[in-house]
């Protein structure tokens, strides 16, 4: 039995991983839980988990769901109540809770980054499922993991599928994944992109592209905020860096393909030109599975992959003039230091603000390049904590002010 901390246990990959604890009641147990806002949600877990501490970011809710706890009727209710914790510092507390053996990151953006650094901290295992915790602050990260021994299972679908392959050759060494040694024998990683919601669109045409547009994802089922970072392949722009903190391996051997079926995971190319590949439907609860019962293989009664009722698989390179983002991601990976983190709040603002409808899709590349051009004069090269926090709130009010006041043109609706 392994017990879990799930942060983000209202958000996609929360609810994802709360449903393979239901599909495994024997393997696994839930001790922790964090959330937003979701208190419906979130009181419908507390009753069927029955964790032993629960945190909530906004610490002002904290009060309301006790009081809503115990209201409920005596059979329904958890006995003992749980630890209730807020703010910050509760989830932090949650993160680190003595008893999980495994803490699965689904809080979403930047915000994930202090709980994942307590977790790591205390020792836990964790099944990464926030990004932003290697981008944002990888320099910061990778030696906070070696001093503690925590590992980092890949819980994305593209860094599984990489993580996946690589089990299958005899350097596979997940401490690998603690240090950013470089992976040897790996001479490539192809990470594949659906190309999101604009796959088939002329890159003109996304001057009109609304917020219904952008958040109809072709194959998969995330978050809004993700879905946005699809349509932009912002998000294989971040999984890039990420794949260069987790594999040791250097950007010009981390290549983006537009795959449209999203059956192909990610591929890795081997020095001596073998080329592996996970493949499977687009499910984010593979990779979540493949995370909580690492270094297992599960059992599951989940739709088997059929190739034939695929018909076929195709692949073509992305359009830069479409994807700013891509090159965007890549510069300041490159970059390094302070800049990624740079990068990644700018572009997380950008993108609320496009959701608010304030600003137009093709808008939050150029917030996004205005921001990292004038951090180039802050970079810090080798950014303590205390650097990347200070990035991160820096590149968010910049993006606000260059949205308030330089041609950022309210969003198109979908009347027009």
């Amino acid at each position: 039995m392994k017990a879990l901390s799930v942060l983000g246990s209202t958000g996609s990959i929360g609810t994802q991983t709360l449903e393979i604890v239901d599909d495994f009641p024997d393997r696994f147990q839930v001790v922790a839980l964090t959330a937003g806002r979701n208190l419906n949600l979130l009181i419908d877990q507390i009753r069927r988990h029955r964790p032993e501490v629960v945190a909530l970011a906004d610490g002002d809710l904290v009060a309301t769901l006790r009081e809503r706890l115990l209201a409920l009727d005596p059979q329904d209710r958890p006995a003992p109540l749980p630890v209730l914790l807020g703010g910050c510092e509760g989830l932090c507390a949650a993160a680190a809770w003595p008893t999980a053996d495994l803490v699965v990151t689904g809080i979403v953006g930047c915000a994930g980054l202090l709980p994942t650094l307590a977790a790591i901290r205390a020792g836990k295992d964790l099944a990464l499922a926030n990004k932003e915790t290697l981008i944002a602050a990888g320099p910061v990260v990778l030696p906070e993991l070696a001093r503690s021994g925590s590992r980092l299972l890949p819980a994305d679908s593209e860094h599984s599928a990489i993580f996946q392959c690589l089990q299958g050759t005899p350097w596979a060494d997940t401490a690998r994944l603690s240090t950013g040694i470089a992976t040897p024998g790996l001479r490539r990683i192809q990470l594949t992109a659906s190309g999101g919601a604009f796959r088939d669109w002329d890159a003109a045409d996304l001057v009109k592209a609304t917020v219904a547009d952008a958040t109809s994802h072709p194959n998969w089922s995330m978050g809004r905020k993700i879905t946005v970072d699809s349509a932009s392949l912002m998000n294989k722009g971040l999984e890039v860096i990420e794949a260069h903190y987790l594999f040791g391996i250097d950007y010009d051997q981390i290549e983006i393909i537009i795959h449209p079926q999203s059956i192909i995971h990610s591929m890795v190319e081997l020095v001596d030109s073998s080329v592996l590949a996970q493949l499977g439907w687009p499910d984010m609860k593979l990779p979540l599975l493949y995370c909580l019962s690492w270094p297992e293989r599960l059992e599951t009664p989940w739709r088997r992959l059929n190739l034939t009722e695929v018909g076929q698989l195709s692949f073509r390179q992305p359009d830069p003039a479409k994807y700013p983002c891509m090159q965007l991601a890549y510069a300041a990976g490159r970059a390094g230091g302070t800049m990624p983190a740079a990068m990644n709040a700018a572009n997380e603002q950008a993108v609320a603000l496009f959701l608010e409808e304030q600003i137009t899709f093709m808008d939050i590349p150029r917030l996004i390049e205005r921001v990292c051009d004038r951090h180039r004069v802050d970079l810090k090269a080798d950014p303590a904590l205390a650097d990347v926090l200070a990035t991160d709130a820096w590149a968010r009010q910049a993006v606000r002010e260059l949205a308030a006041g330089s041609g950022a043109r309210p969003v198109a609706t979908a009347a027009g």
